[in-house]
């Protein structure tokens, strides 16, 4: 039977029918969303580096995650679209912004001010690989001979930068060492956030950004770190509320569609862009140790991005809720009115067999 109705026969028919597969991929918009939050983080990490000059730390992660929940607040959605957060996501919400809000930016911010931009973008590319090992420990992310030579480059790369800014003095290898414990806290952050990628991004978004900035402002405040002028922070809340709380939102749209570690992994052409724009602002020539950690990193991510998965397997009986589509193959209950477009309430989900290819979303974390 024709899958396709509506296509021809012939060269051109089967170049179409190659597209339409192509655009149905289950990796293809989460690989999307996870772009779209590469490129603004990315992009984020040498401007916060030239407008935190002179600030602290905390005051400078204050306002990113002030920017962030304001973003945060302005996309809300209805609870007919997208599921609220639950009185039973607190401590995974308290934890993400412990380590996500408060923890993560604060370290990187230090970190910034005392290495070069371009080394600390790419450093943070092995944010992946802590995000990776965590999805496969606490959610049993698939995790195949491919994923592991991929991670197992990127720390190749992460490694090779460590010697090269090693060789740099010691000033420069704790700005780096710094930088490395804030891509650890935004490993462990991501992960827990996976518990939450079926909820309302902006809502998860302005609730972690919202405890992140307090915390920050509070430690700012008490440490008596400087005030910053008036472009400075409008200038780091515009960063916090693009590189932060749009890449967020995206990161999360990344996760519901095809898992953490995925995400993690495709997030990790951050660095690169951070890299590339850091250049741009005149920072140091690359060496060729970090040349060669560049090269390496981006050969996992590549690796990574390649893996395809598809077989037969068993969807168990599943009540959630969550924003969906009817057109999906996996939601088929009924409604006395059938909504269209994507929509949210709590439904049931019967056992069903069948064979496609997959991504460890919410409908696929059967065992292998």
């Amino acid at each position: 039977m024709n899958r396709y109705p509506m296509v021809g026969h012939g060269l051109h028919g089967e170049i179409t029918r190659t597209m339409t597969d192509f655009l149905h991929l289950p990796a293809l918009r989460g690989g999307l969303f996870a772009l779209l939050a590469a490129a603004l983080f990315g992009i984020s990490t040498p401007l916060v580096q030239k407008l935190g000059v002179g600030l602290g730390a905390f005051s400078t992660a204050a306002l990113l995650y002030a920017g962030a929940a304001l973003i945060g607040l302005l996309s809300l959605r209805t609870a007919a679209h997208e599921a609220r957060v639950q009185r039973s996501d607190i401590p995974s919400l308290l934890a993400m912004a412990g380590f996500g809000a408060a923890l993560g930016p604060v370290a990187l911010a230090w970190g910034l001010q005392h290495t070069s931009g371009a080394s600390a973008s790419l450093m943070l590319t092995l944010e992946a690989l802590f995000t990776a090992t965590l999805a496969w420990w606490l959610y049993s992310e698939t995790m195949d001979r491919r994923v592991w030579a991929a991670m197992l480059l990127l720390l190749a790369g992460g490694m090779a930068l460590v010697l090269d800014q090693g060789l740099q003095g010691g000033v420069q290898l704790m700005g780096l060492l710094a930088v490395l414990l804030a891509t650890v806290a935004w490993g462990v952050d991501n992960t827990l956030s996976r518990g939450l990628a079926e909820r309302d991004p902006s809502q998860v978004v302005m609730a972690k950004a919202t405890l992140g900035a307090v915390v920050t402002a509070a430690l700012a405040v008490s440490t008596g770190e400087p005030w910053p002028s008036l472009s400075a922070a409008l200038g780091l809340l515009a960063v916090g509320a693009t590189g932060y709380g749009l890449s967020l939102r995206f990161y999360l749209l990344a996760q519901r569609a095809f898992g953490a570690a995925r995400t993690g992994s495709v997030f990790a052409f951050a660095p690169f862009i951070g890299a590339a724009v850091a250049f741009g602002f005149g920072d140091r020539p690359a060496g060729l140790l970090m040349l060669l950690g560049g090269v390496l990193m981006l050969a996992g991510v590549v690796l990574h991005l390649a893996e395809s998965h598809g077989h037969e397997h068993t969807h168990e009986v599943l009540e959630h809720e969550h924003a969906h589509r009817h057109d999906d193959g996996h939601h088929s209950h009924l409604h006395d009115v059938m909504p269209k477009g994507s929509h949210s309430h709590k439904h049931t989900h019967e056992p069903m067999t069948h064979a496609h290819p997959h991504a460890p979303d919410v409908h696929h974390q059967h065992v292998h």
